[in-house]
């Protein structure tokens, strides 16, 4: 009588050892591997009988498969957990300022800031019209790092006030003589939230922004 004793059997029924997981429910995946073993056990060579090594290693791979099965059950729920919780907390901030990446600005919305990964020990920020002409340059000097925020006044270099309309800005930092990466920051008003595969929008006047991409709230 031929004997089944190919762990491997095993290995390729559940997919253990791969990061794969088996596609049938747990009590689907007991139910082939008692049938399996029984089939084995049937089969074997009474001569040379199924190895105690080799149940203990296939009843490991089954219980590796099923922790595996259990782990993203419970990833699946806390990951619905804690959208529908910051879903709520989202919520919070309809009717708020908030600043997210973006170089939007216009006289009347005249909040803007910018983040540097390090200091600087010279700031220029430029604004921009439609057009692309600079209309106003502002030199900061010194500035920390991480997020700084500042308001625009709404004037042009010659001192008269910036017709109505849309504007853009851009920051250019430098340490020690070497240009250093920096983020453009716009104040955006959120009217509502929404959820989507990318996790908690903000929907605002000017567009939207991903919850975690919020660095200030006004």
């Amino acid at each position: 009588m031929s004997t089944v004793q190919d762990a491997s059997a095993v290995t390729s029924l559940f997919g253990a050892g791969t990061a794969k997981t088996s596609k049938s429910s747990t009590e689907e995946t007991q139910n082939r591997f008692l049938s399996l073993l029984v089939a084995q056990m049937k089969n074997q060579d009474p001569l040379n009988p199924l190895d105690n090594a080799q149940v203990t290693s296939q009843m490991a791979q089954l219980s590796t498969v099923q922790g595996i099965e259990n782990m993203n059950t419970s990833l699946a729920a806390l990951a619905s957990s804690l959208g529908t919780n910051q879903m709520a907390q989202a919520a919070n901030l309809i009717g708020h300022g908030v600043l997210v990446p973006g170089n939007s600005i216009s006289p009347t919305e005249n909040v803007m800031g910018f983040e540097l990964e390090r200091p600087a020990d010279q700031v220029k920020l430029s604004i921009q019209n439609a057009s692309g002409a600079t209309v106003r340059t502002l030199n900061l000097g010194e500035r920390a790092d991480g997020v700084n925020v500042l308001a625009w006044d709404g004037l042009t270099d010659s001192g008269t006030a910036a017709p109505t309309g849309a504007y853009t800005f851009k920051v250019e930092a430098v340490q020690g003589g070497q240009a250093l990466s920096s983020t453009a920051l716009h104040l955006g008003m959120v009217n509502s939230v929404s959820q989507s595969s990318q996790g908690v929008q903000l929907n605002l006047a000017s567009g939207s922004a991903s919850y975690a991409d919020i660095r200030q709230i006004f």
